[in-house]
């Protein structure tokens, strides 16, 4: 894992799916939301993210909620979730903690432990849902050389 440190995200626009229940449902998510970018036109822009709006290590797996995050190119129009449940949003530029997990996602929880740390101990504090970016396709590359940014979004306290 890398040192932490504070960056500004670029505001992006992003499809996105919300999740209910197990955290296995991501590659099929993942299917369905690159699916639907396909078949509205629309180009996929950069990598993936999660963003969790339950927090896994305090909320029972069956009762996670999150947010499966595309970017997409261009500037498509704002559209609520559709009947496949999949819509478009613009994300703000965001003030966040950054640090880079290698490895399999089953042993990130030491990346998050370490950020919520270093949050603390620099005079910031969480100011919104932490989030996963994701460098590396498991179709592709072995789950030891996963790269997977976590970002928590902080302000000054």
């Amino acid at each position: 894992m890398t040192e932490p440190s504070v960056i500004t995200t670029e505001p992006v626009a992003i499809a996105y799916i919300t999740m209910h229940g197990r955290y296995a449902q991501t590659p099929e998510g993942y299917g369905r939301l690159y699916a639907w970018i396909g078949q509205h036109g629309l180009q996929p822009l950069g990598m993936p993210a999660a963003v969790y709006l339950t927090m896994p290590p305090e909320t029972p797996e069956a009762d996670a909620v999150w947010e499966l995050w595309a970017p997409v190119a261009g500037d498509p129009a704002e559209a609520p979730a559709d009947a496949s449940g999949i819509g478009i949003r613009h994300v703000p530029a965001t003030l966040a903690a950054s640090a880079m997990h290698k490895g399999p996602y089953e042993t990130v929880a030491p990346t998050y432990e370490m950020l919520w740390r270093w949050i603390g101990e620099n005079g910031y504090v969480l100011d919104g849902p932490p989030m996963e970016r994701y460098y590396s396709d498991p179709a592709e590359v072995p789950p030891e050389e996963y790269l997977t940014e976590v970002l928590m979004p902080v302000r000054k306290a």
